[in-house]
């Protein structure tokens, strides 16, 4: 488009000097055609070389002199970026546009229709896995120990004893330590079913050295039965005095965790030594670091019982959230409100975004785009420029002739 416009520059010239050659050449008697030819070439040069010194004063200065007002963009980019900011702040970032057009967007509807159309199950699948892996690859290792270590500092922190055994005492006032004992006497009868063996060889281990074999079976059974019947008796009556014992012990443990200072002393030094040791954190990191890389392999796997259920949860929310009109509302509700609290809080940071992006641009870089991308239309302002200019020459020159002559 440049060519084509200089090149018409260059036509009015030549035709200008051959006009300028024939009236030379011929004076009195040149051709009437002459001089309208002559002024309308004359024109068009100096409409042209006016819309290309204005077109050209946009990106840089004419032939490089230091003209004043002219290399625009490049000399006033960051103005230009201001500019362009507070208009966007103005005129699209108020409230007022924000929320009439999240309102219209009605996005709970269209997101859930689209989550919840068949059609798209895969790309859903696909979608959930990439989220869930880069959360995966964000939460690196040493931040997540770092982490877990906080964690059981601050866990560490407070005094854990009295709550505890405010907690022991509500569960012995409700009876809800029953089914525990239950089953603790139900595995004590269990093992004591099989401890035959075990009885047998500590007798023969334990047991006078004179004693005859005979001797040691008769006491090992005896030992047995005993052991047999008095776990089954403790299992079967469920006012047994091991396990009034047992409910008695837990009630005033729970009152010494609470009151006594020499039980809050050993139960602080106990959870403070359990909570430093090296191997509490490292099981944590270490059960961290192994349910990540299974997490991980099974979101590589498109048919993973992993993939498949949150692929599934997305797609049942987005079904309750199409079918649910009033949801749908309460939802466009959340969005608007959050959409106003964006407006009204951080419009100036995200319309910094365009500011500053502009004001680090390269001035000439910055003026060599633009001009690549608006350049053909204004290269039709030169054309415009001489064919204007030649027509007005052609006027004025005819006006002139007509009121002169």
């Amino acid at each position: 488009m440049k060519i084509v416009a200089t090149g018409l520059l260059l036509g009015a010239a030549v035709i200008y000097f051959v006009m300028r050659w024939l009236e030379h050449r011929d004076g009195q008697d040149v051709a009437a055609w002459v001089g309208y030819v002559r002024a309308t070439a004359e024109a068009g040069m100096v409409g042209a070389l006016a819309d290309w010194f204005a077109v050209t004063a946009l990106f840089r200065q004419p032939l490089g002199l230091p003209i004043p007002h002219t290399a625009l963009i490049p000399r006033k980019k960051d103005q230009i970026g201001e500019q362009l900011g507070g208009f966007i702040q103005e005129n699209f970032m108020t409230r007022e546009v924000i929320e009439n057009r999240v309102q219209s967007l009605d996005l709970p509807r269209r997101l859930s229709t689209w989550f919840a159309d068949p059609v798209n199950k895969p790309r859903v699948n696909d979608e959930v896995s990439r989220v869930f892996k880069l959360v995966s690859e964000m939460l690196r290792d040493e931040d997540i120990e770092r982490f877990i270590q906080a964690v059981l500092k601050w866990a560490a922190e407070p005094v854990w004893a009295p709550p505890a055994g405010r907690i022991l005492e509500q569960l012995v006032a409700e009876d809800r330590l029953e089914p525990v004992i239950q089953l603790a006497c139900d595995r004590a009868h269990e093992w004591a079913l099989g401890s035959a063996p075990l009885v047998d060889r500590v007798v023969d281990r334990d047991g006078p050295a004179w004693a005859p074999k005979f001797v040691n079976h008769l006491v090992g059974d005896k030992i047995y039965r005993e052991l047999t019947e008095f776990t089954y008796k403790v299992r079967a009556d469920p006012n047994h005095e091991l396990r009034v014992a047992m409910h008695d012990f837990v009630a005033d443990f729970a009152q010494e965790l609470q009151h006594d200072d020499a039980t809050i002393a050993k139960f602080e030094g106990l959870k403070a030594e359990l909570l430093g040791r090296d191997e509490v954190t490292g099981a944590a990191s270490t059960a961290w670091q192994a349910g990540k890389a299974v997490i991980e392999q099974m979101l590589d796997d498109p048919e993973s019982t992993l993939r498949t259920s949150l692929s599934d949860a997305v797609v049942q929310l987005a079904e309750r959230i199409r079918d649910d009109e009033p949801l749908q509302a309460k939802m466009n509700g959340w969005t608007i409100r959050a959409a106003r609290h964006v407006a009204d809080n951080y419009s100036p940071e995200i319309i910094s975004v365009i500011t500053e992006t502009v004001r680090g641009w390269d001035a000439e870089d910055t003026s060599r785009k633009i001009e690549l991308q608006v350049g053909r239309d204004l290269q039709f302002i030169r054309i415009n420029g001489t064919v204007v200019g030649s027509l007005a020459g052609l006027t004025i020159y005819t006006v002139s002739v007509l009121l002169f002559s």
